[in-house]
């Protein structure tokens, strides 16, 4: 048995990662997003070219820092629960996805069920809280482990809380950080930015935040 869902051994570690996510563009087609460890090392990033419409794609690519594709998040339709599914690498035609997402509720917002696919210890996690708060936990469903955190981020030398489209990814020990990421995609999907104040400031980071 497999303690949790592998997508890539490199991103598993045996302490606590926290990790800063940066939506590249908020209203120009190359929408995408960024992923930087504590030492403002590039780890993940994520780029597509859909245009307005980048909402309404079907598919969403999860690439490492040298443009490895480590995860294909799609859209499983028709979904009224907006369900997603997860594949190892570049998807092809035929392939089994390893992991699905969906809304636990057509009507609550606020809770994400993930079922893992194949032979593993934990088959199925909770996603809680609100992704557009940037406030939620992914959490093992047997045990209530938490497994990885989204929260808002604060620069150290302001104190002061910068705009939702920047947001740390805390990954525990033991969890794959890709894995993690790829359930930030599918939250941003699902959710996007329905839930942001309208005319909230935006403070963008510099270097030393990252």
């Amino acid at each position: 048995m497999k303690a949790g869902l592998l997508v890539d051994d490199e991103f598993i570690h045996g302490e606590e990662r926290s990790l800063t996510v940066r939506k590249t563009s908020l209203f120009f087609a190359g929408d995408g997003f960024t992923v930087y460890d504590c030492k403002g090392s590039l780890v993940f990033r994520v780029d597509s070219y859909g245009g307005p419409n980048t909402r309404d794609t079907d598919e969403v690519v999860l690439m490492d820092a040298h443009g490895r594709c480590l995860l294909t998040l799609r859209r499983k339709r028709p979904s009224l629960r907006r369900r997603w599914e997860g594949y190892l690498g570049e998807r092809s035609d035929g392939q089994k996805p390893i992991f699905g997402v969906r809304r636990s509720s057509i009507i609550g917002r606020n809770s994400v069920t993930v079922e893992v696919y194949g032979d593993y210890q934990c088959s199925e996690y909770l996603i809680e809280g609100s992704f557009g708060a940037r406030n939620c936990t992914v959490v093992e469903a047997e045990t209530r482990r938490k497994v990885a955190e989204i929260r808002r981020k604060v620069d150290a030398s302001t104190n002061v809380m910068l705009g939702k489209d920047v947001f740390s990814l805390n990954v525990k020990p033991g969890f794959d950080g890709a894995f993690a990421m790829g359930l930030v995609l599918v939250l941003d999907q699902i959710y996007g930015d329905d839930l942001l104040e309208v005319g909230e400031e935006q403070v963008h980071p510099s270097a030393e935040d990252l």
